[in-house]
């Protein structure tokens, strides 16, 4: 495993304390927020907060949160959060690119172009390296779930383009547009999937130095560490030194 998934694994690795918890979970309600109130606030018909609720059970937040957070969006609140996508550069090179949910788009964009300024990066324009990364969408299912042949026939039968499976488990790749049916075919024979939603995945991994990899990784963790920002992608890789440095 490279990029995103690689050193979010690192971070939850390096603590799980209380005040991060708490901010993830935080973040979590706001997407589930706004996912129930951009429609139906039932899982079941909307599919955003059927995505929405997979990754907060994924992370185990409490069902009374989850739900506590869909009745937030029939009182009014979730109406005023902005989806927006910054992208930019962090050491090395290496593409980034920032999703956000904010209430309040000059202080959030104030705040990420802070956070590359100060860890020896640049934002850069909308556009400027997307075009390197493929926004698609992905289904997670445990590795016991199936063999690899087993899963790769299913997804392909249930019009997914591509499966990576390891012994961390299995990713179905689909098209965003497809996405939805593919989940809901995959889950009729495996079950409920352990996540399903849309990610930015890197058509190219970048190689960088150690040193370089602890500065991205820095930049990285003060994107996330703000509590307007949803998700981090980027598009190199760590080193198995780096990540067993980390790790320890």
């Amino acid at each position: 495993m490279a990029g995103h998934s690689q050193f979010k694994n690192i971070m939850h690795k390096k603590g799980r304390a209380d005040a991060a918890r708490a901010k993830l979970f935080s973040k979590l309600a706001r997407e589930i927020t706004v996912a129930a109130k951009s429609g139906l606030p039932d899982p079941a018909m909307n599919p955003r907060l059927r995505a929405a609720v997979l990754a907060a059970r994924a992370e185990n937040m409490p069902k009374d949160n989850i739900e506590r957070a869909i009745k937030k969006s029939q009182g009014g609140e979730g109406e005023n959060y902005e989806q927006i996508r910054y992208e930019g550069y962090a050491p090395g090179g290496v593409a980034l690119i920032v999703e956000a949910l904010t209430d309040n788009r000059n202080r959030t964009a104030g705040e990420v172009r802070a956070s590359f300024t100060k860890h020896g990066g640049s934002l850069a324009e909308t556009g400027a390296v997307s075009f390197m990364f493929n926004h698609v969408g992905v289904v997670q299912y445990d590795a016991d779930k199936a063999s690899n042949d087993a899963m790769l026939e299913a997804a392909i039968e249930a019009g997914a383009d591509d499966v990576v499976s390891s012994a961390s488990g299995h990713e179905i790749i689909a098209s965003s547009d497809a996405l939805h049916e593919v989940a809901k075919k995959m889950e009729a024979k495996f079950g409920e999937p352990k996540k399903s939603g849309l990610t930015w995945r890197p058509q190219n991994y970048v190689s960088v130095d150690d040193e370089t990899g602890e500065k991205i990784l820095k930049l990285i963790e003060a994107l996330e560490d703000n509590d307007d920002v949803q998700n981090v992608y980027a598009n190199f890789e760590i080193s198995d030194a780096l990540m067993q440095k980390l790790s320890a």
